[in-house]
């Protein structure tokens, strides 16, 4: 089994009288995305935070590439990407000019590597930053994380801001880099981008961890969408006492209905009666989110 990249042990944090974390244990492996979900104030900025050491926890512990974030935070610094939730830069200098001058800071970083992330992001990197959009400064953020190609990607929202053209972009980069044996943390609220991109999924809410799941063994928390399109008319009732149905609607000769579980007993009551078209849809994680955590959609975030 693969080594943790990110392990944490009954990590928690106070805010005064308020908790921001409490007890987290999470083992995130080396060479995956891991997908980090929860509604606003679950506590996913707070862990990445403290993973980077921008805070310190009130007790517990975690480990980051092995290394303490207090003692070695230099040398964790130096192996890892992050980008923060509320990233913020301006100024008259260029998008190269920052970029060029963050690189240098890194200290390894080839100049050709810039322009590839600017051209895959669509970013004109000449103009002034403090003339960009919210979307095309989130660019910038995207690619000081990943242009010195760390060992470990921590991302706090990542795509916030970028059209859905850009937000598969992102996938694609991310996948990438697990496939070269790094690890990518990412905090989300674009549940597709998640489901496209992540190999396991953590869900926080108040600061305790619901799940960790894969994104196969999560989507077998919901139903699939079924719909049945027969050659004649078929009664109700022959799908009645199917085991797993839900929401069964027949009108005519068209089934719609939601399946919970095996097929198989579906499949023989509709094998009684001649067959135009089937179709099944998996589930959509965004469904899953809110239907297996009972989790409001205005608090998700």
């Amino acid at each position: 089994m693969p080594e943790a990249a990110i392990r944490t042990e009954a990590l928690v944090k106070d805010y005064g009288t308020a908790r921001g974390l409490d007890g987290l244990d999470l083992e995130v492996l080396t060479g995956e995305v891991f997908g980090f979900l929860g509604p606003n104030g679950a506590g996913k900025t707070t862990a990445i935070r403290l993973f980077v050491d921008l805070i310190r926890p009130t007790s517990g512990e975690a480990t980051v590439l092995g290394l303490d974030p207090r003692s070695d935070g230099v040398e964790l610094r130096r192996r890892l990407g992050y980008l923060p939730g509320d990233f913020v830069v301006d100024g008259r200098q260029s998008g190269r000019e920052l970029l060029t001058y963050l690189a240098n800071l890194r200290g390894r970083v080839a100049a050709t590597r810039i322009d590839d992330l600017a051209e895959r992001l669509g970013l004109d990197t000449t103009r002034e930053v403090k003339t960009l959009s919210r979307g095309n400064r989130q660019k910038i953020g995207v690619i000081q994380a990943f242009m010195h190609e760390p060992e470990l990607l921590v991302l706090d929202e990542p795509t916030s801001g970028l059209d859905p053209f850009l937000q598969a972009e992102f996938v694609a980069m991310a996948r990438e880099v697990a496939a070269e044996g790094r690890t990518v943390f990412m905090s989300s609220h674009v549940m597709s981008e998640v489901q496209r991109c992540a190999d396991r999924v953590g869900v926080i809410r108040a600061g305790r961890l619901v799940t960790v799941e894969s994104i196969h063994e999560l989507g077998q928390r919901s139903a699939r969408h079924v719909e049945v399109l027969f050659a004649a008319p078929v009664p109700a009732e022959d799908f009645a006492g199917v085991s797993g149905l839900r929401d069964v609607a027949v009108a005519g000769s068209r089934l719609t209905c939601r399946l919970d579980g095996p097929a198989d007993e579906l499949l023989k009551a509709i094998a009684a009666h001649p067959v135009i078209t089937i179709t099944a849809e998996e589930p959509d994680l965004t469904d899953v989110f809110f239907e297996s955590f009972d989790i409001g959609r205005d608090d998700a975030g």
